[in-house]
């Protein structure tokens, strides 16, 4: 019985543990991925615009045939 009583106690302590680590707000930001996200964000607006300036410059309304 004591053995019962003993599993019980650890294995509720455990998922206690468990859950209380995955409800806490602080471990759902991670400022690193957050700076990634920018960084790649901030990127691809860059080659996204270099893409249209390139395509306005070499659109001459002059070259139409």
């Amino acid at each position: 019985m004591i053995d019962y009583i003993a599993l019980t106690l650890g294995h509720g302590l455990l998922i206690y543990g468990f859950f209380r680590l995955f409800m806490n707000d602080e471990l759902d930001f991670d400022p690193l991925v957050d700076g990634l996200k920018q960084t790649a964000r901030k990127r691809k607006r860059e080659r996204i615009d270099a893409a249209r300036a390139s395509r306005r410059a070499g659109a001459d309304p002059d070259d139409a045939a």
